[in-house]
């Protein structure tokens, strides 16, 4: 678990994994306010593609997103003609992990959101708060515990993502191989041993990085 080969995996899964995580804790909270508070035409189909990923076969999501990050993709070749690659590069990885996490945080800050009376808001807003002020005093501490569940869910649905990444990473070592992917290599390898200390590794970190989580959440809801 030393070797460079599995160091550089286990970064690249991780912080990848931690990037679409804070990505999608703005966008999730952002989307679940507008869904929440406006009504507008459309809404209840928007509401609903929130869920696609978790109905797409993540094979098939990851296919999609090659084809459309690629560069002579639909959005691909506008990044080529500014100089820059998504597809197989860590910012292809980023956006497929993005992709495939972001009902976690939509549907855990959601309900949350619709239980805080919209008076609350208003009282605020007449005593003199500002915008920023009613969100930082009124809907943050109410949202925050939320909030680190859907983002805890996301970080380790994309730690342990693999279906949706293969085909957008281009999978090369040292570059944009992630650690579900070596373990697949030392298994086709015969090396069980090798890719069992991976997995280990790998089941190590994310119950470190949860856990610390989990005791951040615990101490905000505690009075």
């Amino acid at each position: 678990i030393s070797a460079p080969r599995v160091i550089a995996a286990l970064k690249l899964s991780f912080g990848t994994a931690l990037f679409a995580a804070i990505i999608n804790g703005v966008i999730g909270t952002l989307l679940a306010w507008v869904l929440v508070r406006y009504t507008f035409p459309g809404r209840k189909i928007i509401d609903a593609m929130i869920d696609l990923p978790f109905a797409l076969p993540t094979a098939v999501a990851g296919i999609a997103l090659t084809a459309l990050y690629a560069p002579a993709g639909w959005v691909g070749q506008f990044a080529t003609d500014l100089g820059f690659k998504i597809a197989y590069t860590p910012l292809g990885i980023t956006l497929a992990l993005t992709f495939v996490t972001l009902p976690f945080v939509v549907r855990t800050v959601q309900p949350v959101l619709a239980d805080i009376p919209r008076e609350v808001e208003e009282a605020a807003a007449c005593l003199g708060a500002k915008p920023l002020q009613v969100f930082r005093h009124i809907l943050a501490p109410a949202l925050l515990p939320a909030w680190l569940t859907g983002f805890a869910l996301a970080f380790a649905r994309g730690v342990g993502e693999y279906g949706s990444v293969i085909f957008i990473a281009g999978n090369m070592p040292m570059k944009t191989e992630i650690l579900p992917l070596l373990i697949m290599v030392k298994l086709d390898q015969y090396d069980y041993t090798g890719a069992t200390a991976i997995g280990v590794l790998m089941l190590v970190v994310s119950f470190i990085l949860l856990l610390l989580i989990n005791l951040l959440q615990r101490r905000i809801e505690t009075p």
